[in-house]
Parts: structure tokens; C-alpha cells; sequence
């Protein structure tokens, strides 16, 4: 009986659409961007106090925006505010790397467990903003059921755990007309500091694609008197632009659970019945525990898979097998036979070639390489083209779907059975549901879901 042990790891690797690109899309920060907000805490600062924000500096993944009150037409008596806020774009999300501004209001709670001292301020919009959550501030891609937890203030005491909870339209000023928006509530926590509990409460954050965020409300813990705090975008020389799908189809949640049959047409006759299950969840990245059910194949596997602006992409796989059933050889040539690649579960169909699996936006019609470089091409020695066809329709056992369709072309250099094409097919809130693979020597593999 052949027995086989194939571990991989794979590197995450960008599509040709920088994430930073997407990352822009939910706050812009091109040189001459401006915005006005105006902002009020029903117990502090009730009379509205307007700010412009722009951005003084931009380099690479990393930007500043600064913010004023001076030639805004205050009201007299209303908070002077100038200040800087510091992001960076990361693979899993905007954060926070700085902050620096004037001292807060005299009357506003002293967010910090002593007065000397403290760098804590919630007097003005973007300090609502990166209150509690600085790592990340927004985790992306934004996705149907996502949630993380981040920490804040200056000595990271202020704690947040955050929710996407769709898209939604939301009126503000600036615009004539409601506005499609991305919905955050996050649960915020602060303890120990002398103005307990006004460091916490539930904020709420709009953010439209294109603008960055046009409203925040802020409701402090206390009673049924507690302070709220209120901005909205009165005016800014950005555009709302049509944001990314925030289907998820390729769930990462703890405890998905998903099983596949698989058979192919020469080689595999009998069906191999796997299942996959999520038994591990840790920023932004998964793990999936597979074994088999019946058929020829006994498999224990572990997959990891990571979400970011790069798109879904395996990061690494352990697998132990036994099978009765007999595949052509794997390449690639430039590895041992003992390190080869081999396909005993439906996961190892799918990861094969070169990542991502999905692009973080996946439109119609984008499309990706595989390049002969790299530590995908070290592993498996594929090249050939990915591309999104769209939503289809597909029947499985487990039921029907509307599901996004991806093409591959898949070339390993003297490897007829690694060569091919493979179309997956991946349903929101259930991922892959169907797979087939027309390989080069005339077999084709086919997994599709039970349930």
C-alpha cells in the first residue's frame, strides 16, 4: 500500500492589484484630500464644533492627516483643536502607528489613571475614530460576519471588539442623497482611568468607499443620561465610489464545517467521502482539520489559510495518508520524489498551483498569473493564468448555488496529470462547493459538496 507525507507552506503573494489599492478605497489619503466634520458630546461639547482634516503626507503604506478648527467659523466658547493622526495600510487592514495634538477641554473626563500626563483625548472626530482600535483600526477585507478584536490609548489599555455589520445606506451633509456605507459597531472598554466610564460605550462608524468616514456616534457607558458623541461630513473633495463585494466565499469562522466527495474518472473510481471542519481561528487566519469518511484514501490533514488584502491564500498544509489508489507522478522535477506534491484530499486540488485562491475583491473578469519564481513555484513548479468568471449556477448534493466561478490553466513542465484546467466554484457563507479538473492526460477530477 503507498504511503505518503507531504508538508508545504506557502508564502502569501500579491495579485497584480496592489492591496494597497483596495486599502486606499475606504480612506483616501491622495496629496490635496480634505474633509469637514462637525462634531458634538451631548454633555461636553454641545454646540457643533466644525474641523478640516487633509492630508499633509503620503509615502508608500504609510500617511498623516492633520486636523484644525482654526477658520471653520466656530461659535466663541467652542474646543480649539489641532492635531495629526498617523495610518498605515497593512495586508489585514488599516491601523494606527501615531497620534499628537493640543490638550483636550479643561471639562472633558481625564481618560488616563493620572492627570500628568496623559495622551488620551476624545475631542474630536478622528480620535472617535481610532478610539479603542488601533491594531487595526479597520480590518479588510470587510467581509459578511466579520469580527476582530483590537486595543487603544496610550498605554493600550483601552480594549475593542468590533463587528462588520453590512452594508447600509447613511445620510450626512456632505452629500444631497443617502450614501451606500460599510456599518462597524465595536464594544469598548476603559478601565482605571479618572473619568470611568466615558472612555466606554458602543461607537458606531460609517465608512463609504472612496470618502473614508462619514459618520461616528459614540454612545458612552452611564445611564440613561451618558454623553453621546456625534460627527458627521458636512463637505469634502472626495467621491463615493462602488465598494468591494463583501461576499464571503471562503468562510474562515471557528467551527465551519464542510464535506466533499471526490472522485476521479480514471484513477479514482470510488468516491473519497473527506471531511473539513475550523478548529482554529487566530487573526485573520484558519485552520482547518480535514479526515476521511470512506473510500480508498485514509487521510489526517491540517490546512492553514490566511484573509487579507492579497486575497484567500493557503499558508500551509500537513498531510498524512494512505491510499490504495494509484496517481500518476506530481512534479516538480527540481524536487525529490519524496518531496512531491500528491492529491488526497479535495483541499489539495483546490490549494495546487499558485495563490490566491480568491482575489480580495473578486470582480469578473480579474485576473492572475502564476509566475515561474517564488516559493509557490518552488513547491509545486506551476505556471498559468486564474480568472473570475462571475456568478454561476451549480448543483450539488448539499443543494443549489449561486456561486463565483474561477478558471485555471495549470502547466507543470513534464506532468500531464499536474497540467490542466480547473474551474472551483465558491458560495457565499459556505465556500468551495464544487470543483473539477480536467487534467492534461484525459482524467478529470471531480469534488463536489455533500453537506
Amino acid at each position: 500500500m503507498p504511503r505518503g507525507l507531504a508538508l508545504l507552506g506557502l508564502a502569501v503573494a500579491s495579485l497584480g492589484l496592489a492591496p494597497s489599492a483596495l486599502a486606499d478605497g475606504w480612506l483616501p489619503h491622495a496629496r490635496g484630500a480634505t474633509w469637514v466634520y462637525r462634531w458634538t458630546d451631548s454633555a461636553y461639547n454641545p454646540t457643533p464644533t466644525k474641523e478640516k482634516v487633509t492630508v499633509t503626507s503620503s509615502k508608500g503604506a504609510d500617511f498623516t492627516l492633520a486636523w484644525t478648527t482654526d477658520g471653520q467659523d466656530n461659535p466663541a466658547g467652542t474646543p480649539a483643536s489641532t492635531g495629526t493622526v498617523s495610518f498605515r495600510e497593512t495586508d489585514t487592514g488599516l491601523t494606527n502607528t501615531d497620534w499628537t495634538s493640543n490638550a483636550p477641554p479643561p471639562a472633558f473626563p481625564v481618560l488616563c489613571p493620572t492627570v500628568a500626563q496623559c495622551g488620551n483625548s476624545l475631542a474630536s472626530t478622528y480620535y472617535n475614530v481610532i478610539w479603542g482600535g488601533r491594531v487595526p483600526v479597520l480590518e479588510e477585507p470587510l467581509v459578511r460576519g466579520l469580527t476582530w478584536s483590537s486595543t487603544g490609548g496610550t498605554q493600550n489599555d483601552v480594549d475593542s471588539s468590533s463587528t462588520y455589520l453590512g452594508m447600509t445606506e447613511v445620510s450626512v451633509p456632505a452629500f444631497g442623497h443617502p450614501v451606500l456605507a460599510a456599518k462597524v459597531r465595536s464594544q469598548i472598554t476603559q478601565a482605571g482611568a479618572l473619568g470611568d466610564p466615558y472612555g466606554s460605550g458602543v461607537r458606531t462608524i460609517w465608512w463609504v468607499y472612496g470618502v473614508g468616514p462619514v459618520k461616528v456616534v459614540f454612545d458612552h457607558t452611564g445611564g440613561a443620561n451618558a454623553p453621546v458623541t456625534t460627527a458627521v461630513l458636512l463637505r469634502t473633495n472626495q467621491s463615493v465610489q462602488a465598494p468591494p463585494s463583501d461576499a464571503n466565499y471562503f468562510p474562515l469562522g471557528s467551527g465551519t464545517t464542510a464535506t466533499y466527495r471526490w472522485t476521479n474518472s480514471r484513477y479514482l473510481k470510488k468516491p473519497v467521502v473527506e471531511q473539513f471542519t475550523v478548529d482554529a481561528v487566530a487573526n485573520g487566519a484558519a485552520r482547518f482539520a480535514a479526515k476521511s469518511l470512506s473510500g480508498p484514501i485514509k487521510v489526517a490533514a491540517l490546512y492553514g489559510f490566511t484573509a487579507g488584502l492579497s486575497g484567500i491564500t493557503s499558508a500551509w498544509a500537513s498531510t498524512k495518508a494512505a491510499s490504495t489508489a494509484v496517481f500518476p507522478k506530481l512534479g516538480p522535477a527540481s524536487l525529490p520524489r519524496a518531496k512531491r506534491r500528491h492529491f488526497f484530499t479535495a483541499f489539495d486540488l483546490m490549494n495546487y498551483g499558485f495563490p490566491p485562491l480568491l482575489p480580495a475583491d473578486p470582480r469578473p473578469g480579474t485576473t492572475w498569473k502564476g509566475h515561474a519564481s517564488g516559493r509557490a513555484y518552488a513547491l509545486f513548479g506551476v505556471t498559468g493564468t486564474s480568472r473570475i468568471l462571475g456568478l454561476q449556477t451549480v448543483h450539488v448534493p448539499a443543494g443549489t448555488f449561486r456561486a463565483l466561478a474561477v478558471r485555471s490553466t495549470l502547466r507543470q513542465a513534464g506532468f500531464p496529470f499536474g497540467s490542466g484546467t480547473r474551474t472551483s466554484w465558491f458560495a457565499p457563507g459556505r465556500g468551495l462547493v464544487k470543483l473539477v479538473f480536467r487534467h492534461a492526460d484525459g482524467s478529470v477530477s471531480d469534488v463536489e459538496l455533500l453537506k
